[in-house]
């Protein structure tokens, strides 16, 4: 099912281009396991992707995103719980296919609800003052990827 591209305002647009990121994760996770990648080399580009971008991501989310909504809203305590569960994915010592099996599916998931739903009430619902709270936190660099061991190529 194809889905009409989502028009984001200029302060979500930096989060929603980590969510990108976030799905060619997942993308790379796929082909590397479909190449029968060794399961250790892939656990390590997660484990950099987690550390340098993922894990800043959710704290920017929760600290100044998702208290727009307010954390009993049903919506941010389905995401609350994603990254929770994401992060004991991410930083479990099982570097097995299962695990990696479990983190794409579960990520690409999460970031298909934010995108599909929570942001869009989100943007909704913001004012002008938290919108500048967000895009003031939002550190809008450029993605760098690590290129270290391209195994997804």
């Amino acid at each position: 099912m194809a889905h009409t591209p989502i028009k984001r305002h200029k302060a979500l647009q930096g989060v929603s281009r980590e969510h990108h990121h976030g799905l060619l994760l997942c993308w790379k996770i796929r082909t590397g396991l479909a190449k029968n990648i060794s399961p250790d080399r892939i656990k390590t580009y997660v484990d950099w992707f987690f550390d340098v971008y993922l894990r800043p991501h959710f704290e920017l989310e929760e600290n100044h995103i998702f208290p727009i909504l307010s954390h009993d809203h049903p919506w941010v305590k389905k995401a609350l719980a994603d990254h929770r569960r994401l992060t004991r994915l991410f930083t479990s010592t099982d570097h097995g296919i299962k695990t990696l099996g479990q983190i794409e599916e579960e990520l690409e998931r999460h970031i298909r609800f934010e995108e599909r739903q929570l942001f869009n009430e989100i943007q909704q619902l913001a004012n002008e003052a938290q919108l500048n709270i967000i895009a003031k936190h939002h550190n809008d660099e450029k993605f760098n990827d690590n290129t270290d061991d391209p195994f997804w190529n």
